[in-house]
C-alpha cells in the first residue's frame, strides 16, 4: 500500500486511522458511522466530521445533549436506537474537542478513529483518552 492510502478497495483509497494504519470498525451494534457502515469513514458530505470512535459516557451524552445534539434519545424514524453509556459511536471531531475543553471527553479507540479527526484534535489529546481494551 502506498503512502497515500490507496490500495485494493475497489479503486478507492483505504481509509486510515490516526495511527496511519487501515481504519478498524468502530461499532456494528449499534451500527455507527456517517455512512452507517460501522466505521468512522468520512467524505465531502460529512460536514460534521464524524471521525472519532468514542465509547460514550453518561457525562458526554449529557454534554452533547446540552450542546444541541441529543444522542441518547431513540429516533426510530432514522433507525437510531439512542445511545447508552458504554456504546461506541462515531462522534463529530469538533464536538469531542468541545467536550475535552469542558472536561467531558470520553474514551476513544485510536484504531477506529479516522485520520481526518486530526484536523480538529491533537493526536496527543486522543492518546490521553485512549480506551483500554
Amino acid at each position: 500500500m502506498g503512502s497515500n492510502g490507496s490500495g485494493p478497495n475497489g479503486g478507492q483509497p483505504i481509509p486510515l486511522n490516526v495511527l496511519g494504519a487501515p481504519l478498524s470498525e468502530c461499532s456494528s451494534d449499534p451500527v455507527t458511522g456517517f455512512f452507517r457502515n460501522g466505521r468512522c469513514d468520512t467524505g465531502p458530505s460529512d460536514f460534521g466530521s464524524h471521525t472519532v470512535c468514542a465509547q460514550v459516557t453518561a457525562e458526554f451524552l449529557e454534554f452533547s445533549k446540552k450542546a444541541g445534539n441529543d444522542l441518547s434519545s431513540p429516533r426510530p424514524q432514522f433507525g437510531f436506537p439512542g445511545l447508552q453509556p458504554g456504546d461506541c459511536w462515531c462522534v463529530c471531531a469538533p464536538r469531542w474537542q468541545e467536550a475535552l475543553e469542558a472536561g467531558f471527553a470520553c474514551p476513544v479507540r485510536l484504531d477506529a478513529t479516522h485520520i481526518g479527526a486530526l484536523q480538529h484534535i491533537d493526536l496527543e489529546d486522543l492518546r490521553a483518552h485512549t480506551l483500554n481494551e
